[in-house]
């Protein structure tokens, strides 16, 4: 199986961006808010029991992903750079495609802020993640984590892992525009007709 690691900052479009993948290759989308908001629903963000779920949940997904013979999966992911517990809750994650045989392929988007703060609040955005209805509260966040961590790799945060990395800026790019720039560089299969195939 193929693990495509779709990472970055809140509200840079990993999610968008990951739908159009979807659409276009034989691959799925396992995006980090469908395990985090059904979670949030019995438990608050900083419960340990939520992270103990959450991390649970995602890699199990995974095993099955690979036990089912997918070809791809994309998976997304904010991953605080600066934090080793990110680095190696990343390691625990694609390890079962490791395991296997499988290819790991890291892919990094970045947005300027004005652009993230523009894309929060967005109805797709709104739908898939409850947690974030409240728009004020969700830009805040956006700023905060910027803030307080490390969201972009760069000359002073270099790429931790040893996995193959690529970084697709798009601050002015549509998420169907940067979906075709992330196929071209991994040279990901496609769907004959632009659909998914069953």
């Amino acid at each position: 199986m193929h693990l495509v690691n779709l990472f970055g900052p809140p509200a840079v479009g990993k999610m968008s961006v990951g739908r159009e993948l979807a659409a276009r290759t034989p691959y799925r989308l396992f995006h980090n808010h469908a395990t985090i908001e059904p979670l949030l629903e019995v438990f608050d963000w900083g419960m340990p029991s939520f992270g103990v779920l959450k991390t649970e949940f995602r890699r199990r997904v995974i095993e099955e992903a690979v036990a089912s013979d997918l070809p791809g999966l994309i998976f997304t992911y904010v991953w605080a750079l600066e934090l080793p517990e990110d680095t190696q809750a990343v390691e625990r994650l694609v390890a079962p495609v490791v395991e296997a045989g499988g290819k790991v392929d890291c892919v990094e988007l970045y947005a300027d802020m004005p652009t993230r703060l523009s894309r929060e609040g967005t109805p797709e955005r709104l739908a898939a993640k409850p947690s974030k209805r409240d728009t004020e509260w969700a830009r805040a966040n956006v700023v905060d984590w910027n803030e307080r961590h490390v969201l972009s790799t760069g000359p002073e945060m270099p790429f931790p892992l040893s996995f193959p990395h690529t970084v697709v800026d798009n601050t002015h790019l549509s998420a169907a525009e940067t979906a075709e720039e992330i196929i071209a560089r991994l040279g990901l299969p496609t769907n004959p007709d632009g659909r998914r195939l069953s």
